[in-house]
């Protein structure tokens, strides 16, 4: 199979190869400098919480805010 880059650097994985992820929409990248390795990224409970927060409309500086005032209250 190939993949064709365009001039906007994308390329589109073939279908046959897609389809054989379903449900990812991430891929984390690498390379040794001759090949280029595509991992489906999966997300860790971390990024679950800020995506929840992201959601709900809370920003990292409300985030940052909040242990502010946390620490600065007795």
């Amino acid at each position: 199979m190939l993949a064709k880059l365009t001039v906007k650097n994308q390329l589109t994985l073939p279908k046959a190869v897609a389809s054989q992820f379903p449900g990812v929409e991430y891929f984390e990248i690498s390379t040794d400098g001759r090949a280029i390795t595509l991992r489906p990224f999966e997300r860790n409970h971390l990024e679950e919480i800020w995506a929840h927060l992201e959601k709900l409309g809370i920003t990292e500086q409300d985030v940052k805010d909040a242990v502010t005032w946390a620490r600065t209250t007795d």
